[in-house]
This record gives structure tokens, C-alpha cells and sequence, in this order.
């Protein structure tokens, strides 16, 4: 892989269907429900329309959450409330069953699968499954050295394509994708202020387990730090994500990327998955039509990424603890907005035999009274195929570990 490859995806990702999303607005208008009483519901239905290629939107059921996990050397300067290299821990919690992703994931009925990319820890301690993609023991720490070297990104990158290709061949048909990592918020911060053009206090926030002030201060200046070694390399996104990345977030972008290639539509968990999703829109700007933003994690770089997507947060309960958990609470939601514009009743049309009559009366004045009327109805007709009329007007918005 090189980065030409990342520069074919501008070509390869499409916008979802937008002939399907005015047919779903229109099916919409039909149901007896007044317009806008569901509220960003309908905006929902007729996303998951426009993916689908289908109206009425089909449910969803096969959604897959998709959790790539990595350790990141920058946690040795204490920038996270939680141990250096102990991300490892955390999905053992997953694949247990005892993680608040995996609580979710079971009540849900979505199984997870986690990637490891870069743990901190023997791989033969983990299943085969999870360690199979792994690049190499933890990310470099981004304030002094690269994250990755320019093969190990390509390798990253390359894995999380796979990945996505993988979920589509299963008919995987929505994605929940989530991070497990330590440290992680320091290069997803550096990234999205690289990439927005900011300084590293607008975008330094608390972390998953927050921080208590001078640890916010220790990370801030790494994430300075970090900026000036990523502010020289901004023309090359595989260059970016070897420099400041990690093998995590990497996987990511290739995973999103090749997602929005496969029609994949997917669910946005944090701000690492943020940063992710800011990397794969700079090598392909249609990419982000087929994401949903889960919900706001209160981590200002987040915010700054999604506003600069133009993604609106669905849910906003202050939900920080990462793994999956925001994007797995807008599940529900999404199965929700399916549900009704499926199934709620589509108001009555006049009957044909009414129509049919309507239109013999109209025939038999129309004969006797002369052409007038019909001229009438050439402007009718006229009228009826008007390039100017609502519905032609109508905008297009713009890569198993089952749950136990």
C-alpha cells in the first residue's frame, strides 16, 4: 500500500443514494403522522434509506461493534488517569463480559469484535482472533518520536480495510465503532488540531477516566509538542498517522474509508474514532455521508472534529468512558427511526374507481363546452413535470468475539 492507494478512495467512495432519500422524504410525507412530529427520527430513516438503497429503510439486523484496542507511549508521561500499557486489561474486560461495552452489547444483541493493533502485552495471552492483526507492541510516544514507522502505517491501514471488507462480506449492515486504548486521547487530540488548524488547549480535554489539572497541563504540552512534529507532514495523511497516530487509529481510517466504500453505514463512538473519521474525510470528502455521530463525549477535540464533519451528535448524555458505549447507546435509536418510517400507515389515496369517474365527468364536460378545458389540462400537465417543483428541488444531504 502507498499513499496513491488512499487517494484512489476520493474515487471510490460515493455519496449514498439521493434519488432514494427524496423517495424516503416522500414516503414520509405520506404517513398520517404530521411532518416533523419524530423529530430527528425521520432524518435517521431517511440516512439509513439512502445506504440501504432501499424504501421503506429494511431493520437493521446485523449490526457488529467493532472496538480496535492499542496502548500509546505517550501514557508514560501520565496524561491519563489510567496505567501506562493497560489497555490490555481493559479488553480482557470486554472479552469477559464484564465491561460496560459488553453489558451494552448483550442487552443489545450486537456482538463485539475487538482488534488488537497495538497492545502493550504477549499476543499469546490473547485470543488469535484479536491479536491477529497486531502491528507491533504499543504506539511510539507521539511528543518525540513517530507513532508508527511508514510500514507499520501502511500495515494498519491495509488491516482495517481488510476488516471492513471482512463485515461486509458477513452482511454486517451497521457498525458500532469504538476504541479500547490508553493514551489515546492525546494523539486523537493532535490530529484533529492539526487537521482544524488549532491550538493544543482548544483541543486537550480530561480523557475517558478524568484527570485532575496537572495531568491536564502534562498533556497539553505533549499534545503541543506532538502538533509541531505533525504540522510538517499534513499533506500526506499516511505520513500523518505514522508521525502522530498510532496503529489504532490508523486501522480506523482504513476501516472507515473502506466502510463508506462498501456502503457500509456507521456509528461514531469518541473522539478517537473522531479523529479517525477527521483523517479518512481529508483523503475522501464524501466519506462522512455515511457516518452517524453517536453522541457528545464532552471531549472538546470531538467537538472541533464533528463540527468540522459537519456531523451533529445524536445523543448527549455524558457518556466518557470510550469502548464503544456512546455508539452503542444510539443503537436504539437508530432501530427506532428503521421501525417507524417502515412501519407507520401511509395515509389513503382517493381510490382508482374514484379517480376513474372523476375523470369520465371531466371527459364528458371537456366534449361539450369545447377545447378550453383541455387546454386547461395541458397546463395541468405542464405543471406536473415543472423542473421548478418541490419534489424535483427536494436537497440531498451531502473493515468475532460475540457478545456474551
Amino acid at each position: 500500500m502507498s499513499s496513491l492507494i488512499l487517494d484512489d478512495f476520493t474515487d471510490l467512495i460515493e455519496r449514498p443514494d439521493g434519488g432514494v432519500r427524496r423517495d424516503a422524504e416522500e414516503h414520509r410525507e405520506r404517513q398520517a403522522l404530521p411532518p416533523g412530529a419524530l423529530g430527528r427520527l425521520d432524518d435517521l430513516a431517511e440516512w439509513l434509506s439512502a445506504a440501504q438503497g432501499a424504501v421503506p429503510v429494511k431493520p437493521i439486523e446485523r449490526p457488529r461493534a467493532v472496538l480496535f484496542a492499542g496502548d500509546h507511549g505517550v501514557a508514560e508521561l501520565g496524561v491519563s488517569a489510567r496505567a501506562a500499557g493497560g489497555a490490555a486489561d481493559l479488553v480482557r474486560a470486554v472479552l469477559s463480559g464484564a465491561s460496560p461495552a459488553a453489558v451494552l452489547a448483550r442487552q443489545l444483541d450486537v456482538p463485539v469484535r475487538v482488534v488488537d493493533m497495538a497492545l502493550d502485552c504477549d499476543p499469546q495471552t490473547l485470543p488469535a482472533e484479536v491479536a491477529g492483526h497486531r502491528v507491533r507492541r504499543g504506539s511510539g510516544r507521539v511528543d518525540i518520536e513517530d507513532a508508527l514507522t511508514q510500514e507499520e502505517a501502511e500495515r494498519a491501514v491495509a488491516a482495517g480495510i481488510a476488516l471492513a471488507d471482512e463485515e461486509a462480506d458477513s452482511g454486517t449492515d451497521l457498525i458500532v465503532l469504538g476504541d479500547i486504548s490508553v493514551g489515546g486521547t492525546t494523539p486523537a487530540a493532535t490530529l484533529i488540531a492539526a487537521l482544524c488548524g488549532t491550538d493544543a488547549s482548544v483541543v486537550t480535554g480530561r480523557g475517558g477516566a478524568p484527570i485532575d489539572d496537572l495531568a491536564w497541563m502534562r498533556k497539553c504540552a505533549a499534545v503541543r509538542d506532538a502538533l509541531r512534529r505533525a504540522r510538517p507532514v499534513l499533506g500526506d495523511q499516511l505520513e500523518l498517522l505514522a508521525t502522530v497516530g498510532g496503529a489504532d487509529v490508523a486501522a480506523m481510517t482504513g476501516f472507515l474509508l473502506q466502510c463508506a466504500v462498501r456502503r457500509t453505514p456507521v456509528i461514531l463512538d469518541g473522539v478517537v474514532s473522531a479523529a479517525a473519521a477527521l483523517v479518512a474525510q481529508r483523503v475522501a470528502f464524501r466519506a462522512p455521508d455515511w457516518w452517524l455521530a453517536a453522541h457528545d463525549s464532552g471531549e472538546p477535540a470531538q467537538a472541533k472534529a464533528l463540527d468540522r464533519m459537519a456531523l451533529e451528535p445524536l445523543l448527549s448524555h455524558g457518556v466518557k468512558v470510550g469502548e464503544g458505549v456512546g455508539a452503542l447507546l444510539a443503537v436504539p435509536v437508530v432501530r427506532a427511526a428503521a421501525a417507524l418510517s417502515a412501519e407507520l400507515p401511509v395515509a389513503e389515496a382517493e381510490s382508482e374507481e374514484s379517480d376513474a369517474s372523476g375523470t369520465s365527468d371531466t371527459s364528458g364536460e371537456s366534449a361539450g363546452t369545447g377545447g378550453a378545458d383541455g387546454a386547461d389540462g395541458a397546463d395541468g400537465a405542464d405543471a406536473s413535470t415543472d423542473p421548478t417543483a418541490k419534489s424535483a428541488d427536494a436537497p440531498t444531504k451531502s473493515a468475532d468475539v460475540p457478545a456474551e
